[in-house]
């Protein structure tokens, strides 16, 4: 007679944080970019802590939902961070050259390919990691064709598009987080309609509670088996 063990996952849903840590720091970045105030510590200090650490760590987390999706998304991007106040405060400290507009053109250009592809991802997730993705996509398009023309109007239009592509990814992160401590659809997210019969059990969590996270892998082989 076999005894079937059942694994529940009761570790909490870390998108929220990543979202946050996400959205609180390209806000701030980009009102820097619209021209409202010069780049200073403060976005600095956000580009560390929280746009670069609290996304690492949600990435990790993640890692535990066995969500690649959610994983790569943010330890990615939190690395985008610190790689950006990297190529800020480095020449600062005489260990290396400014990064022209040149090559932060290309620096932006290929972290907008990579947003792409994951943007792509995110049909299969909800509307609102769309917009966030779609957004963001936009946005560094907007910030690398500013650098490869030397044109300060784009990277401003730009700053004002990074704003609205903050503001969707901690609309994201708060309607998670009140979707879930009252147990109902308080801010909607918008899941998308699955086709496949085994990517239909699995995703009710992925696409309506958590936005990223993805159910415990016990939890998920459980609900393929009926």
């Amino acid at each position: 007679m076999r005894t079937a063990i059942i694994i529940k996952d009761t570790s909490a849903n870390p998108a929220p944080l990543g979202l946050t840590g996400f959205g609180l720091t390209t806000i701030l970045l980009n009102i820097h970019n619209a021209g409202f105030y010069p780049n200073n510590a403060m976005i600095l200090g956000m580009g560390i802590f929280v746009g670069g650490i609290a996304q690492i760590v949600a990435g990790v987390l993640e890692s535990k939902k066995n969500n690649t999706f959610g994983t790569t998304a943010f330890v990615a991007y939190g690395s985008f961070w610190l790689s950006l106040v990297a190529l800020w405060a480095l020449p600062k400290f005489g260990i290396a050259d400014k990064a022209d507009e040149t090559a932060m053109g290309f620096y932006l250009a290929i972290w907008g390919l990579f947003t792409f592809g994951m943007f792509i991802g995110t049909f299969r997730l909800n509307r609102a990691l769309q917009v966030v993705f779609g957004t963001l996509v936009v946005l560094f398009g907007l910030l690398a064709l500013g650098d490869f023309t030397h044109n300060a109007a784009i990277k401003t239009v730009a700053g004002y598009e990074g704003i609205l592509c903050g503001l969707s990814a901690l609309y994201a992160a708060i309607a998670q987080v009140l979707n879930e401590v009252y147990g109902r659809t308080v801010l909607p997210l918008g899941p998308v309609a699955c086709k496949s019969a085994q990517t239909a059990s699995i995703s009710p969590r992925l696409q309506q509670t958590s936005g990223v996270s993805h159910a415990h892998p016990t939890e998920a082989r459980d609900a393929v088996r009926g």
